[in-house]
């Protein structure tokens, strides 16, 4: 089952060049999952060839516009092609009260309902889940409420081995071995365990995003063992008591925490308008921990079962 992460967005503040604000797109299976929503993220996902007709969750990290002012446009662009499905939103309180106002003012009144979750920025808690992932918040520590998201994929079953199958079963009796379950005869008796004719189930994956943060060690144990870890890294380190005051990372930090965090990958993204070339930032990360890699605009990282 695909597990794929698309970058829209890596830039902070202010757009530059061909970096636009933030959005990434999580693809598990079927569904998909916009993660911000930065200026101009429905063109991105045009350009990108990702059809916003299957985005039906979205998370905002937090209310500073180079992370959610595209939102509007996204949702009014839905709208006026007709859409009926529902879109889940998930993001900090007052979120809701600028989409109100912005739709009461322009007098629009969606084709679809948008159900708006507000998140606890300050707490690590589970705040959706469906067949195929759970969310939890991360919390981030910013200027404003901010937090991340960690995907996980749900446990699954074991994989049937054809080889070890008892001769004689009916197609019920396999249907049952295949969702899980024992075979039991009328009395209740197993007559064939699951366990015994299947193989270790495929690995669940994970990715956690840690958007606009100070450095936090303390993090790191809520993100333990994560297959694809994004991490902002807006400045080198030369600038950390720049970062330190606008409360935001560095590149060396970021590899620092993805260190401590025992991470499969590390993506760093959310780079400052003042670095033409991002050599440098990745090559600082690098240095303490090597495999990361830069989260550009249309970059795809795909984690294997």
């Amino acid at each position: 089952m695909e597990f794929e992460l698309k970058i829209l967005g890596s830039a902070s503040a202010t757009p530059f060049l061909n970096r636009h604000h933030t959005a990434q797109v999580l693809t598990v299976g079927p569904h998909s999952y916009l993660i911000d929503c930065g200026e101009g993220t429905q063109r991105r996902l045009l350009e990108h060839k990702v059809r916003h007709q299957r985005l039906n969750t979205i998370f905002i990290s937090h209310l500073h516009g180079d992370h959610f002012f595209g939102l509007f446009g996204l949702l009014s662009t839905m709208h006026l092609q007709g859409r009926t499905e529902p879109v889940l939103l998930f993001g900090p309180a007052g979120l809701d009260e600028i989409l109100t106002t912005q739709f009461r003012v322009s007098h629009t009144q969606l084709s679809f309902p948008l159900e708006f979750t507000a998140v606890d920025t300050e707490q690590h808690a589970l705040v959706y889940e469906d067949r195929y992932v759970t969310v939890h918040s991360l919390p981030m520590r910013h200027r404003i409420p901010c937090c991340g998201y960690l995907f996980r994929e749900k446990p699954k079953r074991r994989h049937l081995d054809k080889t070890r199958l008892p001769a004689g079963l009916s197609p019920a009796q396999l249907h049952q071995l295949a969702q899980g379950e024992d075979v039991r005869d009328e009395a209740g008796q197993v007559q064939v365990r699951h366990l015994d004719v299947s193989t270790a189930a495929s690995h669940s994956r994970s990715y956690a995003f840690c958007s606009d943060t100070l450095y936090t060690e303390s993090l790191a144990a809520l993100v333990h063992g994560t297959d694809l870890l994004y991490h902002e890294a807006t400045f080198l380190d030369e600038m950390r008591e720049r970062a330190q005051v606008t409360h935001h990372s560095t590149a060396r930090q970021a590899g620092q925490f993805a260190g401590l965090a025992e991470a499969k990958r590390l993506l760093i993204g959310h780079f400052s308008s003042r670095y033409r070339d991002l050599t440098p930032l990745l090559e600082e990360a690098r240095a303490v921990f090597e495999p990361v890699e830069l989260a550009v605009e249309g970059s795809v990282f795909n984690v294997a079962e």
